[in-house]
């Protein structure tokens, strides 16, 4: 009797194995017999290169291929390949930018528990920093490698790393010694909006009424959460300087994530990342030595070390690693959607950590939030 289990060289002929992973471990399955990835931009990864990168990019579709050797040949296991190989960029797309947003989530709690520790600009020049020092030995023989090309489109990479490296944190850590939580977590949700507004005005990105209704429902849910339920909290907020910052900052960040969708062909991604994260540092040093006349001193302490290498590993390198995922997998539009968990993520961190109590109108917002990002997210 013939098993009705296929071999996987028969789904994909040419190619077998007998894992997923083999000896040397996660991130070279294509040397036993998996087809080799394709980055988005760039073609086909080395054999010898990039390890880490495969995981972005083909790791759930390795995954896919394998598990199917186990699963009976049907015609819907035939199907549900193909919706696998059809929505698994989507879905992995989805789960780096909520990554993201939950390490950000901390940056916030940071930022505001170390305004009178150490200044804005302080903080931000010791955060890059960090990220440059921890990145490096993963990252600079790639950049060596690909100089050529990154040196060509240097006058871009400068302007992406000064308006999200250099500029974007620098503001929040400004704003968060002028203005309350309340406004830095009601303005800095606003973000999506304006990357919606700039994708449309400039790349004329089709604004669907489900899309408008998505964005309402979740900027409704996110006023709910912030007010706790009682909206004429909207009516005593004052507004002062460190608003404005947060204001200019969530714009900025959305011209950031948009520029990030015109990343240029060719150029792997941790060599991209290093390069925008050290020419933002280089850029933000005379803004450093300025504040440094002004008040002078380290301010690295038993406080604040641990916070600065939480701001500086998690919430700058691998939050942004992933969020840069996420936009060229999802766009900047949907990506942008998924920041709108920012004051869930905050709440939730908040009742952990800070022992703040979670209410009914923590799940009603929730709710209204999740629901409005998969109305905004739906395809027409």
């Amino acid at each position: 009797m013939k098993s009705p289990i296929r071999p996987l060289a028969d789904i994909h002929p040419g190619n077998s194995c007998q894992a997923p992973f083999g000896s040397d471990g996660p991130f070279t399955g294509h040397r036993q017999g998996l087809p080799v990835e394709t980055h988005a931009d760039d073609g086909k990864y080395p054999d010898h290169k990039d390890k880490m990168d495969g995981f972005f990019i083909g790791y759930h579709r390795k995954m896919v291929i394998w598990f199917a050797e186990w699963i009976p040949h049907t015609e819907s296991r035939d199907k549900e390949l193909r919706m696998s190989e059809k929505y698994g960029p989507l879905l992995a797309g989805y789960g780096f930018a909520l990554g993201a947003t939950a390490l950000w989530s901390g940056n916030f709690i940071v930022a505001r528990g170390l305004t009178d520790l150490i200044p804005p600009v302080s903080l931000a020049f010791y955060r890059w920093l960090t990220a440059v020092l921890v990145f490096a030995p993963f990252a600079v023989s790639g950049v060596i490698r690909q100089w050529p090309l990154i040196r060509r489109h240097l006058r871009y990479m400068s302007v992406t790393a000064f308006i999200g490296v250099t500029c974007f944190n620098t503001f929040i850590y400004i704003a968060g010694h002028t203005t309350t939580a309340m406004n830095l977590s009601l303005i800095a949700i606003t973000f999506p909006v304006f990357v919606v507004l700039i994708s449309r005005v400039l790349f004329k990105e089709v604004l669907t009424i489900r899309r408008t209704a998505g964005i309402l429902v979740v900027l409704a849910g996110v006023v709910c959460l912030i007010t706790r339920g009682e909206l004429d909290r909207i009516l005593a907020i004052r507004f002062v300087a460190g608003d404005l910052w947060m204001l200019a900052s969530a714009v900025l960040f959305a011209v950031f994530s948009i520029l990030l969708k015109h990343k240029p062909d060719g150029i792997r991604l941790y060599a991209f990342q290093f390069t925008l994260f050290s020419l933002g540092l280089l850029l933000l040093l005379p803004f450093f030595l300025w504040e440094q006349t002004r008040t002078p001193g380290l301010f690295l302490n038993q406080a604040t070390l641990p916070a600065v290498l939480y701001v500086g590993v998690f919430a700058s390198l691998c939050a942004f690693l992933l969020w840069n995922r996420a936009i060229l997998l999802l766009g900047p539009s949907r990506a942008g959607m998924i920041y709108y968990t920012l004051p869930l993520f905050s709440g939730l961190l908040a009742f952990l950590c800070l022992g703040e109590n979670i209410g009914m109108v923590h799940g009603v917002s929730a709710g209204m939030i999740l629901t409005g990002i998969v109305l905004a997210n739906q395809r027409t």
